[in-house]
């Protein structure tokens, strides 16, 4: 791939002193676009690589002011509420800027790679104390993988850790742009049976475990955190947990696999979109139903060690 300087990415947003996205404190990078729909996905405004615009109507007293501002006339007040005509709207985000109670909410900002680590490196005094760093998330981060390598390399170069989270869909030109500049590596792994992980994600796994492999064998120094969303009558199965382990065991760069409960957290979001949420209903599993998924797979593993994470 092409290495250009100073390349511009979409980013969804950035959150400070997280604890929970590598170690020590880290300052975490959220990127628009995603080539997958999972059922559970908790951030669906990153799923776009276009800008949106979300809608929290508890904070909107109806004074009015965002129609009077919207220079396409897409947005009318209907019973003290802001009604937008998506087809209309310009995402010009008039209306953000008039709102005084912030009622909406802009997804999506484009930055250089030089204005991001200016960002991240505010927080490089947490990261040395805590041994922290940053880790890009999505979205997909490897669907800007010339944007995101330029940053983790300049981010490097002045000795800040760099990790990822990835569901690794992507070509392999995309993988091996970020491979050099990359300390850590958190990898999903959602369902090993292709059709069922279409069904769930929308798209196949099959590029995703040649990934994976690839990686394994490529000269890098490199670790391999995998991950996998437990959801309830999705994934949560022994069959497809004992094949991910069986798949992982012979992997050298694998050092653990860490089982996420389901959790509903995006929720709020999906409602400020409009958007259906596709697993309503679904409860999370209970902490002894994930010790007892973990102590099955470290039952059939014969070296990667499994750990419940939160």
């Amino acid at each position: 791939m092409e290495k250009k300087r100073n390349q511009t990415g979409r980013v969804l947003r950035i959150e400070r002193s997280s604890m929970h996205d590598g170690d020590g404190l880290r300052s975490v990078v959220f990127l628009k676009g995603c080539p997958l729909s999972c059922l559970w996905c908790s951030t669906p405004e990153s799923q776009h690589s276009g800008y949106e615009i979300g809608f929290r109507a508890g904070q909107c007293t109806g004074c009015g002011r965002c129609a009077a501002a919207c220079p396409a006339g897409a947005l009318r007040i209907e019973d003290a509420v802001p009604v937008r005509d998506v087809k209309q709207c310009l995402l010009c985000f008039a209306c953000e800027k008039t709102c005084p109670n912030h009622a909406w909410q802009r997804y999506g900002m484009d930055m250089d790679a030089d204005t991001l680590v200016k960002e991240i490196a505010k927080d490089e005094i947490f990261f040395f104390h805590s041994g922290g760093g940053v880790t890009f998330s999505g979205g997909e981060p490897l669907k800007q993988a010339g944007f995101v390598a330029e940053a983790m390399r300049e981010c490097r170069a002045r000795g800040i850790h760099t990790a990822m989270e990835t569901s690794l869909f992507a070509g392999w030109e995309q993988v091996e742009a970020v491979l050099p500049h990359l300390d850590f590596l958190f990898a999903d792994l959602k369902l090993m049976d292709g059709e069922r992980h279409r069904a769930a994600t929308g798209v196949d796994n099959r590029l995703i475990l040649e990934n994976i492999k690839r990686i394994d064998e490529a000269p890098y120094p490199l670790s391999i955190h995998v991950r996998i969303p437990v959801i309830p009558g999705v994934n949560d199965d022994l069959e497809n947990l004992r094949r991910t382990v069986e798949f992982c065991d012979p992997l050298r760069r694998v050092e653990e696999i860490e089982l996420l409960p389901y959790h509903r957290l995006g929720m709020e979001t999906y409602r400020n979109l409009k958007l259906d949420y596709r697993l309503e209903g679904t409860v999370s599993p209970s902490p002894e139903e994930m010790r007892e998924l973990e102590k099955e797979m470290n039952r059939v593993s014969g070296r990667v060690r499994v750990r419940v994470g939160g």
